[in-house]
């Protein structure tokens, strides 16, 4: 039982059926989504990969070139690819079925349960991402304004005029405030100064240095810091045109919210119509509590995808910790043929 049906769980999939297996017979994806696309098909429509095509195809299938543009692809584009793929392999998604838990049977098997009865699977393999699972940090204080999540976040024209808040220090941010700084007044608010990628550095390298740090981790060898010497942002088209603009300029995260916008840490306040908070995400594990698998940092140990204290279930698509990038198209692909050669 494969849990999700984002591309993690269509990268193991297709794994899985070129292991011999027969996709609806000897195993099963589920996804809680009425449409094909994972997370992509949630975000906001101006969204850039990191990569060109060619370094954001699943296995099996390049995705096809993105001729929109001179940048790289978006996020439709992905949408189209993944619900291509998941065809063309003919993976035999199960749609709109929701995982309530996962539960230990009484036999050798695990017992997956939706709102489609029950499930038995000798191996489950969660891939339910962490787009479900928005972050938001508390500070004190109550905002009266409008407050959304990257999550919800759909077009800038939404914020024409306005005075606009946008916390986080990360790539949605920085693409988000290209965006809407074209059409309102900006602030960005980062815990610490925003690390820009070089120019001709995109998710390639990234992915390279990601699995060369697992390597070394798992030899012994020392830890070179993986991607962190370097910076956080990549440097898509809209985020250096922004920068051409002199608009990446990011201050000091503030204090505490007051009613009509924010004070900061130097007892100065400013007011706001919206904030949009760009804060990450969190693993959608909710799934698995039944289980009592987590660790006290919240997250599910592991060896490799496999779960150490339950070795029926595997995890992908989470980040690092299980397997590494492994929450990027290609890193999911990589990831997910180590996983099912253990199964």
């Amino acid at each position: 039982m494969v849990i999700g049906g984002g591309q993690a769980g269509l990268a193991t999939g297709f794994y899985l059926r070129r292991s011999g297996l027969i996709p609806g017979e000897d195993f099963v994806i589920l996804d809680a989504a009425a449409q094909p696309g994972g997370a992509w098909a949630q975000m906001w429509p101006t969204l850039r990969t990191f990569s060109p095509t060619q370094y954001s195809s699943l296995p099996g299938w390049m995705m096809p070139p993105w001729t929109g543009d001179t940048g790289y692809p978006l996020a439709g584009h992905v949408v189209d690819y993944l619900t291509q793929y998941e065809k063309r392999y003919e993976l035999d998604v199960r749609r709109s079925v929701s995982v309530g838990s996962v539960s230990r049977g009484e036999d050798e098997h695990l017992v997956v349960h939706t709102d489609d009865g029950d499930w038995l699977a000798e191996q489950v393999v969660s891939a339910t991402g962490t787009w479900s699972r928005p972050f938001v940090p508390t500070y004190p204080g109550s905002f009266a304004g409008r407050q959304l999540h990257t999550a919800h976040y759909r077009r800038a024209s939404d914020f024409i005029d306005q005075r606009v808040l946008i916390v986080g220090g990360g790539n949605s941010a920085a693409q988000i405030l290209a965006e809407v700084s074209l059409v309102a007044e900006t602030t960005w608010a980062t815990l610490r100064p925003p690390r820009f990628l070089p120019d001709d550095v995109d998710g390639r390298a990234l992915f390279e240095i990601a699995t060369k740090r697992h390597r070394a981790r798992q030899f012994g060898e020392r830890d070179a810091g993986g991607v962190s010497g370097l910076g956080d942002i990549v440097m898509v088209e809209s985020v250096r045109e922004a920068r051409d603009r002199d608009v990446l300029h990011a201050r000091d995260s503030f204090a505490r919210l007051v009613d009509h916008g924010v004070r900061w840490r130097d007892g100065t306040a400013s007011s706001y119509d919206t904030i949009i908070w760009c804060t990450g995400f969190r693993p959608a594990l909710g799934h698995l509590t039944e289980l009592g698998l987590r660790g006290p940092d919240g997250l599910i140990p592991t060896d490799g995808t496999r779960a150490i204290k339950e070795s029926r279930l595997h995890l992908i698509g989470y980040g690092d910790w299980t397997g590494p990038a492994s929450a990027t198209l290609i890193g999911a692909g990589r990831t997910a043929r180590d996983l099912v050669a253990i199964l």
